[in-house]
């Protein structure tokens, strides 16, 4: 199936786009309201204080992501360390990609889910009742590291962006877990994170003459337990919050973390999966470059015993490997927390 780019510069479409990818109103159920004055309250963590050598500091950051976790499930991270010149290259990187020709991403295109690469476009157009209006590519980075040939000099960007991204989410979950009152590193050695799933997800929203009608991602959460985001600044990330959709406006130089279906597993539903959804506009091309961190493959993911109490917070979810989980979202539509409620005790 051609790509959506491939559409957009075909010269083909009029002001309207194929009935195939236009959304009902009732297609995702989407019965919230969208609020651009609950944008200034998204959290902001400043990650240089997570590791300070001042207890103070690293306390309240900690209490910070508590508070983020627990109200959002979403939050920006600023002073990471990750370099601008990293951060740079790779979303050049990820546009050199995209303008390949079709020919040439079509050798990437794999078959099956766990394909070290996949490229592709909408999420599963075999099951998709409506085509959604983004091309991506898919590759999975550790416990082994695999990427696309071409163009020249994407691989080596590609490994040094995931080493640096990988650092960032290492320390964010030893610090959730201490704002769990866990060890701190129980996450990394519960989800045994040293040989960890990593995929890394880039996806291209182009410019759309309908953005009012089509949807670039529907209303979904992510698999894993945290993803880090980063964007070439257009916005159309939008999360749910207090029956709202927020608009994320991306901060310059900052990551964006959202929470995973398997850290509200894991925390027995103390830290929520966020629900968001990628909209697209009709002046500018975004790209969102997403390296989901998870559990290894084989791992149950499961409550830790801690965050289970039989009376006042019985568990909620039973346990599934992670890669089950994995094939259990790609064999259904992205739809709110559809997997999570097929595994709700």
């Amino acid at each position: 199936m051609s790509s959506i780019k491939k559409l957009v510069e075909s010269g083909h479409l009029s002001s309207f786009v194929p009935p195939q990818y236009v959304f009902q109103t009732s297609d995702d159920g989407d019965q919230c309201i969208f609020s651009e004055e609950e944008e200034q309250k998204i959290p902001i963590i400043n990650f240089s204080m997570l590791t300070s050598s001042n207890s103070d500091q690293r306390s309240k950051a900690i209490q910070d992501i508590a508070s983020a976790c627990l109200e959002w499930g979403l939050f920006m991270v600023i002073n990471h360390g990750v370099p601008e010149t990293v951060r740079e290259d790779m979303v050049k990187g990820s546009t050199g990609f995209f303008d390949m020709s079709e020919e040439e991403k079509r050798e990437f295109a794999g078959n099956n889910l766990f394909d070290p690469i996949r490229c592709g476009t909408s999420f599963n157009v075999k099951l998709d009742k409506v085509l959604l209006w983004r091309d991506y590519l898919k590759v999975h980075v550790h416990p082994h590291f695999a990427a696309p040939h071409k163009p020249a000099g994407f691989s080596e960007t590609l490994q040094e962006y995931t080493e640096r991204t990988r650092a960032l989410a290492r320390e964010l979950l030893k610090a959730i877990s201490k704002s769990l009152g866990l060890e701190e590193n129980y996450i990394i050695k519960a989800m045994e994170i040293d040989r960890g799933s990593e995929l890394f997800v880039l996806n291209l929203y182009p410019p759309c003459p309908q953005p009012e009608v089509t949807m670039g991602l529907p209303p979904h959460t992510d698999h894993g337990l945290l993803t880090i985001l980063l964007t070439n600044e257009v916005r159309g990330l939008q999360v749910q919050h207090n029956g709202k959709w927020v608009p994320i406006n991306p901060l310059s130089n900052a990551f964006i973390v959202i929470i995973g279906d398997h850290m509200e597993i894991l925390t027995n539903g103390i830290y929520k999966s966020a629900i968001h959804k990628a909209m697209v506009n009709n002046k500018t091309t975004r790209i969102s470059i997403g390296t989901a961190h998870g559990p290894a493959l084989d791992t149950v993911v499961k409550a830790a015993p801690e965050l289970v109490d039989s009376e006042n917070r019985p568990l909620l979810y039973r346990g599934i490997t992670y890669r089950e989980y994995l094939k259990l979202q790609q064999a259904n539509t992205l739809d709110r927390k559809f997997c999570l409620q097929q595994i709700r005790i």
